[in-house]
């Protein structure tokens, strides 16, 4: 996983509440195994018209809305089933952090296992960031756990554990791979037969 610590970029505001796993990525997108490749289909059934030309009243496909880092969405995101290509397809896409309501609890988990921030919010500190205009950067700074926006700073609690993995760049496998020297030590008091 990189390391996270400080991200600072431009946002889109999804401000919908309930966005569920398949508005996403729709299930007809989920034949790869990979982790790649998701991004041109993230909210496919908003992001296209029927002819499969973009719809040019969704925000994703606004010129100035281009390269954005940070989602701002509404409660309950990631809602649905718990398919972790939702989480690819966000990081696919170019997003690095979503700032939301609240997070379904498989969502949220699939998130921390991919290197993906997911940051709750209450709505008032939300819709201030919402209305952020396109080119206005927000500072999300993961060491002092806080969201800084046009002179506003806003608290946002994380566990120990998964700021520590985040801000070291640190999976489960990473984690394990510390205690190298001990497994092995172990699997060698192991008879071989």
């Amino acid at each position: 996983m990189e390391p996270i610590t400080t991200i600072t970029g431009t946002s889109v505001p999804i401000m919908k509440d309930n966005i569920d796993t398949d508005q996403l990525i729709p299930k007809q997108f989920l034949k790869n195994i990979l982790k790649v490749g998701y991004g041109r289909h993230l909210f496919f059934d908003w992001r296209y018209n029927k002819d499969g030309s973009p719809n040019a009243d969704f925000i994703l496909n606004r010129p100035e809305r281009q390269g954005a880092e940070i989602l701002i969405a509404g409660d309950n995101f990631g809602c649905g089933s718990s398919r972790e290509h939702a989480v690819w397809a966000l990081k696919d896409y170019g997003f690095k952090v979503v700032i939301a309501g609240g997070f379904s609890d498989i969502f949220y988990m699939n998130s921390t296992k991919n290197g993906f921030l997911a940051i709750k919010l209450p709505r008032d500190q939300r819709e201030t960031l919402a209305a952020a205009p396109a080119d206005a950067k927000i500072t999300v700074d993961l060491p002092n756990q806080e969201v800084r926006y046009d002179g506003q700073t806003f608290p946002f609690d994380i566990d120990p554990l998964w700021k520590h993995k985040f801000v070291n760049g640190l999976d489960d496998i990473a984690i394990t791979m510390q205690y190298e020297d001990q497994i092995e030590a172990y699997e060698s008091k192991i008879p071989q037969f």
